[in-house]
């Protein structure tokens, strides 16, 4: 039995049948060979943005780094490097603390709407969500795919009832239907229920249309920040 002792409201709402996740070799299969190609497709013909945007970061801090590392949570609690193009100033982890107790919304995930940290091209990253386009990489390794639960922070897992740790039970992705529904409108646990609905109904035309749905969005932005 699923403990959620944390009291989010969602108890005994979505219990996800693990043993019937781990079962479905061939959506699996599929799944991965369809990260892989288009992974490969992605960062070769993204390449001339890759490299515009490289360059803009570079030109706003000359001294800073382009490509951000942190440290992330994936499938079954595996952490790994996640990989983004930089969008906050150099010092934004120190500055954190500073900034907690004016996250806006509640549960394990910190989100402020005009996060001093943000550098003015990472705004743009962020409004389209181009600052995610290095996880291809991620994908390509095997750490993500391109539909999935985002991955969370291990401070914010930290903080997970046992109901919200089902949403590691499958490898984490760059879009998801969190992303594509509602992004920042909703709170923590409103996610968590968007990423366990996206588990039950998982499939590849599911996927697709997610990645459609992301590849408007990225055009037409749904208020990312």
């Amino acid at each position: 039995m699923i403990d959620d002792s944390r009291g989010n409201g969602f108890s005994n709402k979505r219990i996800l049948d693990q043993e019937k996740l781990r079962s479905r070799h061939l959506y699996h299969f599929c799944k991965r060979l369809i990260d892989m190609v288009l992974g490969v497709c992605g960062l070769v013909a993204l390449s001339p943005v890759l490299l515009i945007i490289a360059g803009a970061i570079k030109r706003e801090e000359k001294g800073g780094t382009i490509i951000y590392r942190q440290q992330r949570v994936g499938k079954n609690g595996k952490l790994f490097s996640i990989y983004k193009f930089r969008s906050m100033c150099m010092d934004a982890d120190k500055k954190l603390e500073e900034l907690k107790q004016l996250n806006e919304v509640e549960g394990a995930m910190f989100k402020l709407h005009n996060d001093p940290r943000v550098t003015k091209v990472g705004k743009l990253l962020r409004r389209t969500s181009l600052d995610e386009l290095p996880q291809l990489y991620n994908v390509l390794r095997g750490d993500m795919s391109l539909v999935g639960p985002r991955p969370p922070l291990p401070s914010e897992v930290e903080q997970y009832s046992d109901y919200d740790k089902q949403r590691l039970l499958v490898t984490p992705g760059c879009t998801g239907l969190w992303q594509v529904s509602a992004r920042n409108e909703v709170g923590f646990h409103e996610m968590v229920e968007l990423d366990l609905q996206y588990i039950q109904k998982s499939g590849l035309i599911y996927d697709l249309a997610i990645i459609l749905k992301t590849i408007k969005i990225m055009i037409f932005p749904n208020g990312a920040y």
